[in-house]
């Protein structure tokens, strides 16, 4: 069977957005109707991004705590059996100044990527469920960019320090859930870890390096070794590089490595071409 999953995963600064694109590009150019979600996209069909979770007691707490927007709330709030979710990232956009900062950062509270590990497991991996009995049967292929084993080691490891065993339970948990998609994983790797990441702290604004040395250092993992700065948080992520090879290695689905240490676009996009041919040509 034609594959209906291409997974795009690496560290931070290795180039996966671009490696995204190029996937879409070239299945583009090879008539593989396709369709691409970045890292960031509150659309993302198989993962959440901007949304927030509440139990029922949870819900109504927020309602009578914010009475003024009671009905925006009640009218926004999406019921999942006996809990509710919000897209508040979505419904920010849309309503601008009358979804204020204050009721924002009270819901932000309940971001799924802010619940225990357990609770966002649950979740995730019912939203991987329902979007690959979606998907199964039908035509498209779709590019995910870093939801497939980034965010469950990111949560586990990095926000709570998680062990071993049970952040990798999580991510064969998915592979386990996409496997009828017959997925492709793609790895972006680079040879020198430290340079990648200097690189796109260099590149990137310093609101984003200074938020994600917060994140990697202040809690969890980082924090429990007491890294600091820059240079604890390449500790981290170095960490992560190791967890991340066994998690990879323990795989069953089709993965492949892609060195993406020159960062020559036009080369890299010729491999990745090539692997791509290569895949379909077997699977079809």
């Amino acid at each position: 069977m034609r594959s209906k999953l291409v997974l795009i995963e690496g560290l931070p600064g290795c180039g996966k957005t671009t490696t995204a694109q190029l996937v879409y590009e070239i299945l583009t150019e090879m008539n593989i109707t396709s369709q691409l979600f970045l890292e960031g996209n509150p659309e993302y069909p198989a993962d959440y991004d901007g949304v927030a979770f509440f139990k029922k007691n949870e819900c109504d707490e927020l309602l009578n705590t914010h009475e003024k927007f009671k009905d925006l709330l009640s009218n926004l709030m999406i019921k999942q059996g006996n809990d509710y979710i919000l897209e508040y990232r979505k419904v920010k956009i849309e309503y601008g100044p009358n979804f204020p900062d204050e009721l924002l950062h009270a819901v932000f509270k309940h971001d799924i990527y802010e619940l225990s590990l357990d609770q966002n497991r649950k979740l995730i991996t019912e939203r991987w469920m329902k979007f690959a009995d979606r998907v199964l049967n039908g035509a498209d292929t779709f590019v995910f960019d870093c939801c497939f084993i980034q965010n469950p080691v990111t949560m586990g490891m990095i926000k709570h320090d998680a062990k071993k065993e049970d952040v990798i339970s999580y991510v064969i948990e998915l592979e386990t859930i996409v496997a009828p998609l017959n997925p492709l994983l793609l790895y972006v790797d680079q040879n020198d870890l430290d340079h990648s990441f200097r690189k796109a702290v260099k590149e990137r604004p310093q609101e984003w390096s200074e938020g994600f040395i917060e994140y990697y250092t202040n809690q969890g993992y980082g924090k429990k070794q007491n890294y600091k700065g820059l240079e604890g948080t390449l500790q981290v992520l170095k960490a992560r590089r190791e967890l991340e090879e066994k998690i990879f290695n323990g795989f069953n689905i089709t993965k492949i490595k892609v060195d993406n240490s020159s960062y020559n676009k036009n080369d890299y996009k010729q491999v990745l071409k090539g692997i791509l041919s290569n895949y379909y040509k077997q699977t079809n």
